[in-house]
This record gives C-alpha cells, structure tokens and sequence, in this order.
C-alpha cells in the first residue's frame, strides 16, 4: 500500500519514470546492507524483541510522514528516506519472522506455515493497491498515509498478543559479526539447492519484481486510466499471488519443492512478458494475475527450501543469505527506470522478462538436481550436504 501511494506521489510530483523507479531502489537497498546482520540477529537475539522493535520502529515512520503530509511539507527526499527506513525494517525482521515458522511448526508443518505467511503478505499485496488507489481519489495520498498507521497498529497489537520462540541463547558477538556472515556465505556456496535458490532469487528480484514499481507509469501513460484503476491493477498480482498460496497452504504434502520453485518462476514471468505487449486495461490485469500465480511459488518455496535443508544453527544465517540475494532489487530498480528512460516503460519490461526467461533457463540446465529430484526438499538438501563440490 505505501509503495502505491508514494509511486503516485512521485509521478504526479516528477512526471519521470525515473523518479518512481528510485522508490524500488531505496525501499530494497537496506537488505542488500543489512540482509545478512538480519540473519545473524535471527540467530542471536531474541526474536520476539527484535519482531517487535522493528514493527514499532515501522509504525513511527508511518506517522513522521502522515504529519508530513497533512502539513503539506512531504517532499521527493522525504518519499526516498521514507522507504528506505521502512526497508531496513523489513531486512532485519524477515529472517526472524521465517525462522519463528519454522520454530512453531517444525519440519513437517513449515511448508504450510510459510504458503499462509504468503498468504497474508499477498493478501496485503491484493488490496494495499486498490485500496491505496481508491483513498488517492478520495483523500488524496494523505488519507491513505491516516489508514497506514492505523493498519500497523493493530498488528503491533496483534504481535505482542502472540506467543513467540524467543530463538536461540546464543550469545551476540558484534566482534564477530563479519566472521560469522562469511560463515553464512560459505555455508549457502557448499549447498547445491541453497545455491539454485540464491541464483534464482537473484534472478527474480532483478528482473521481474522491480517491475511493480512502473505499473503506475503503465497505467497511466500506456493504458490511459486514473488512479482508482491503477490500484486494481496493481492489485492482479497480489490477488493471482494470494490464491496461489492459498493452494500451496492447502496441500497435505509437496514432494518436489524445487519443480515448483522453478515453475513458479517461468510462469511469473511469462505473465510479465504477456503484460508487457499488452495495449488493454483486461488483458493487462489477467496477465499480472498470472504473474501473481507464479510467484506464489516462488515466494513459499524460496524460504521453505532453504529452512528444510539448513542445520537448525545455521538457518538464520542461510536465510540472511537469502536475503543478501534479494538486495540486488534496488540495482533492478535502477535498472528498469533507465531502460523506461532510454527506450520506454512497456519495451523496458518486454526485455526484462526476456532476459529473466534465459537466465532462469540456464540456472535450470546447470543445476537440475534442485528441481528434477522426485524427492522433497530435505532429502534434496541431504544429498547436496553429502556433495560439497560447489
């Protein structure tokens, strides 16, 4: 919701494709910083402290730039702080938010647990934007700012009602943080399907996912609609992402995690593809609800995988490693807004997903243990703990 917001802030205040595009760079720069400190403080703190700080941390941004806005002082910096502050948020709670699942629900029940946390971030994905959009008619991007700051206080609320695993009483070393992130690296290089899943992540925040920061330019500029349909169809994605998972939640028992990791990926961005040759408001939301669809699969299978076939002390660390991997976003970001500046925003996204499509071919064809084993993830991941070549 805040990234549909600003985006509108920021293309009626720019008129630049470039400008929107930077909010994507700033929003997802702090976890390519701080992605692997958050998996190191996954493993070392505790964790519903940690959870709770950074929510609350969350909740006093939202109000700084509510008061901003009503006052009319919220200028384009301002936008960027904003996003980026809200971004090193998230990098320091993800992996303790994963690890807390697979904490409460152990091996058996992490795949269901991590397709509902889907779930809910995809709910959130499906009506942030068209919520944010019909506010923005309303209100004004202020009014939907207001509604931020009430819909994070309900989930402190909520968090602090929950009961956590505190994590484990391992002492935090600040001495040895770098030690122990190159720890977390070497463990990921040594593992052939944390290393497909680290690729492919790379591949996707790259690539595909920096493009939901243009849909507002698309929508505007391509498919000639205001901002009550550009929520909508900012929405698609969330809504393909959100019934996906809820099939994934669904399932008794996956035995080829990899397959669906990787066909979730080619199907995401073939939506994409679709999208972008797309002149038609219709055809253009049916086509990011099939990309939504796909990235189910990709979103519950990138962090399942990875906590399946890690050790119990180094998961925090192989997530923080994940995370690292989802950090390249902010240079997707970069990326998309040159190209939508060199040779326009739709043939942007048309050489995006192309290039997405080989790339994810070629991870394919060099590592096809990951997603042609007819076993599950954790015996997958055993294999690969046998055979450190890589």
């Amino acid at each position: 919701m805040q990234m549909t917001l600003l985006a509108w802030f920021v293309l009626e205040l720019t008129d630049s494709a470039w400008y929107v595009s930077l909010l994507g760079f700033f929003t997802f720069l702090p976890m390519l910083v701080l992605g692997m400190f958050g998996g190191l403080l996954a493993d070392s703190v505790n964790r519903r402290m940690l959870l709770t700080i950074t929510q609350l941390v969350a909740l006093a941004i939202t109000i700084v730039a509510t008061a901003l806005l009503y006052a009319g002082l919220l200028e384009l910096w301002h936008a960027y702080m904003v996003v980026f502050l809200t971004g090193a948020t998230w990098a320091l709670d993800m992996p303790a938010r994963n690890s807390v699942i697979h904490d409460l629900l152990g091996v058996n029940g992490v795949t269901n647990g991590m397709s509902l946390d889907v779930v809910g971030m995809t709910g959130s994905m499906m009506i942030g934007p068209a919520l944010a959009g019909l506010l923005i008619t309303l209100f004004d991007v202020k009014g939907g700012y207001a509604v931020m700051v009430a819909f994070q206080s309900v989930a402190i609320v909520s968090l602090l009602l929950a009961r956590i695993p505190s994590g484990y009483d391992s002492v935090f070393a600040p001495a040895k943080i770098f030690a122990n992130l190159i720890e977390g690296l070497r463990y990921a290089r040594t593992q052939r399907v944390v290393l497909a899943i680290i690729l492919i992540t790379v591949i996707m925040n790259l690539l595909l996912f920096p493009i939901m920061q243009v849909i507002p330019v698309i929508a505007r500029d391509v498919l000639n609609v205001g901002p009550g349909l550009m929520g909508v169809l900012g929405s698609a994605s969330g809504i393909g992402s959100f019934f996906g998972s809820l099939f994934l939640a669904s399932l008794v028992s996956i035995n080829r995690h990899g397959a669906v990791f990787l066909g979730g990926s080619i199907l995401g961005t073939m939506g994409l593809l679709a999208f972008s040759f797309s002149q038609w408001y219709g055809f253009s939301f049916v086509a990011l609800l099939v990309m939504g669809i796909g990235t189910a699969g990709f979103g519950v299978m990138q962090m399942t995988i990875v906590m399946l076939v890690s050790r119990d002390e180094m998961r925090g660390r192989a997530l923080g490693v994940v995370s690292l991997a989802i950090g390249v976003s902010p240079f997707g970001a970069l990326l998309i807004g040159a190209l939508a500046s060199a040779i326009g925003t739709a043939n942007a996204v048309t050489v995006n997903a192309v290039v997405c499509l080989v790339l994810l071919g070629l991870v394919a064809i060099v590592l096809p243990s990951f997603w042609r084993d007819s076993s599950n993830a954790a015996q997958t991941g055993a294999s690969a703990n046998a055979d450190p070549a890589l």
